[in-house]
C-alpha cells in the first residue's frame, strides 16, 4: 500500500457556534462551517474542487453533498456524502487524501453539521435512541444507546476492577479543558462527586458520564503538502491513518473490553513510523466515559486493564503525561451527533498551530485523533503532525 505520510495537509479549519443554536438549521450550520474554514484558509470557494459531507439527522437530504455544493454554488470534481458514525468521520480524510494524490482534485472541503438539540423533537430523539441494535437479539429487550455502553463499562469493571470514580475522572478532566475553551457548551467545573451524584442513566453510567446533545458544525480543508506552504496558516500534516472494524452489533462483538482500535492504531502508527510514546496529546472519542479507558489501552498508552488507574492519576489532564480532549470532547465541548468528531480534528489543528491559548499543549508536535462509530464497532485513527521529518 502506498503511504499517505506527509503528502497532504490541513490548511483550513473552523467551527460554528455550538450548543443550543435554534437560529441556524443543520444545513445553515454546515454552510457556516464551510465558509469559516474557507476564511481561515484565506481562499475563495472557487478554489475548492472536492467536497465531502455527512448527512444530517435533523435535516436529511437524499444527495447531501450535492445539495451543499448547490447551496455554496461550487461545482466540484469530487463530491461525496457519507452516512457516517464517529469512526468514519475520520476515514474521510484518507479518501480526500487519495483523491488529491491521484489527481482527481486539488483542494477538498470536508464540512459536517447537525442540530440534534434544536432540530429534533423529543419523540424523534428517542426513536433514534432505540433504533440501534440487532433486530432479533437486541431490540426486543429495549436497550437504549447508553445501555449498550453501560454493558461495556460493567464488563471492564468486572474484569479489571475499574471503578465509577475512575470513570468520573474522565468527565472531570474534560470539563477542566472545556472551561478553558471560550466556545464550549458546558464550561462549569465539576468534581468526581458531582458525576457520581448526577442522575443514573444506565447503571453504572450517570448523566455526567454521557456526552452532550448539541447543535453545531465544523469543517476542514485539505490540499497537497506542496501547495500547503502557500496558505497563511502553518500546515498540519497527515502522518498516519488506519481503520479497524470488529462488528456491527454489540451482541456479536468478539470482546467487550478490547476493540478494533488495536488494529486501527497499529496501522496508523506503522504509516507514521512512530509509537504511542511519541504522541504529545490525543483526542479520543468520548461518547461515554468507558470508551476513553478502552481506547487508551487499545491504542497503547497504557497496558490493558490499567486505563482506570491511568485516568485517575491525572495523566489525561492538560499538564499530565498525555492530555486528552483538550477542547472538552463530546462530554463537555459539544456533540451534534455524527459530526461530533470533527471538533476533535479542528482542535488538533489549533493545537498543532500553537494557537490554543490557555489550553495549549506546550511544544506540541504530534497528535493522535481517534473516532469510533456504532457501539465500539468501527474505528479510525489519525496521526497528525506539525512537521514532516
Amino acid at each position: 500500500m502506498q503511504s499517505l505520510r506527509g503528502k497532504v495537509a490541513i490548511v483550513g479549519a473552523a467551527d460554528t457556534e455550538v450548543g443550543i443554536v435554534p437560529h441556524l438549521s443543520a444545513t445553515q450550520l454546515c454552510i457556516d462551517a464551510a465558509l469559516r474554514a474557507l476564511a481561515d484558509a484565506g481562499i475563495s470557494k472557487e478554489k475548492v474542487d472536492g467536497l465531502i459531507t455527512c448527512n444530517s439527522m435533523a435535516e436529511p437530504m437524499l444527495y447531501h453533498a450535492e445539495a451543499i455544493a448547490e447551496y455554496l454554488q461550487i461545482f466540484p470534481k469530487y463530491c461525496m456524502s457519507v452516512g457516517t458514525g464517529g469512526g468514519t468521520t475520520f476515514s474521510v480524510l484518507h479518501h480526500a487524501a487519495s483523491a488529491i494524490l491521484t489527481g482527481v482534485c486539488d483542494t477538498v472541503l470536508i464540512t459536517m453539521a447537525d442540530s440534534l438539540y434544536s432540530g429534533l423533537t423529543k419523540e424523534q430523539a428517542m426513536a433514534a435512541q432505540v433504533s440501534t441494535g440487532h433486530k432479533q437479539f437486541e431490540l426486543p429487550y429495549g436497550p437504549t444507546i447508553p445501555a449498550y455502553y453501560a454493558l461495556i463499562a460493567k464488563a471492564h469493571m468486572e474484569k479489571y476492577g475499574t471503578t465509577p470514580e475512575q470513570l468520573a475522572a474522565i468527565s472531570v478532566a474534560a470539563r477542566k479543558h472545556a472551561n478553558l475553551h471560550p466556545h464550549a457548551q458546558m464550561r462549569e467545573l465539576i468534581t468526581v462527586d458531582d458525576v457520581l451524584t448526577s442522575r443514573m442513566i444506565a447503571d453504572p453510567l450517570h448523566l455526567l458520564d454521557c456526552s452532550l446533545i448539541s447543535d453545531g458544525g465544523s469543517a476542514v480543508i485539505l490540499t497537497s503538502a506542496e501547495r500547503a506552504v502557500e496558505y497563511p496558516n502553518h500546515p498540519v500534516y497527515l502522518l498516519g491513518v488506519g481503520e479497524g472494524h470488529g462488528h456491527e452489533h454489540i451482541s456479536q462483538a468478539r470482546s467487550l473490553t478490547t476493540s478494533a482500535a488495536v488494529e486501527s492504531g497499529k496501522r496508523a502508527y506503522e504509516m507514521a513510523g512512530i509509537g504511542p510514546d511519541e504522541i504529545d496529546f490525543a483526542q479520543l472519542y468520548d461518547c461515554f466515559t468507558p470508551t476513553v479507558i478502552i481506547e487508551l489501552e487499545d491504542l497503547g498508552f497504557c497496558e490493558k486493564g490499567e486505563g482506570g488507574a491511568f485516568v485517575e492519576s491525572g495523566a489525561i489532564e492538560l499538564r499530565g503525561s498525555l492530555p486528552v480532549n483538550t477542547h472538552g470532547g463530546l462530554l463537555s465541548h459539544c456533540h451534534p451527533g455524527n459530526p461530533g468528531s470533527m471538533f476533535a480534528l479542528t482542535e488538533t489543528v489549533t493545537q498543532l498551530r500553537h494557537q490554543a491559548g490557555g489550553r495549549q499543549v506546550q511544544t506540541a508536535k504530534v497528535a493522535l485523533v481517534h473516532g469510533q462509530g456504532g457501539i465500539m464497532s468501527s474505528h479510525t485513527t489519525l496521526i497528525l503532525g506539525r512537521e514532516v521529518d
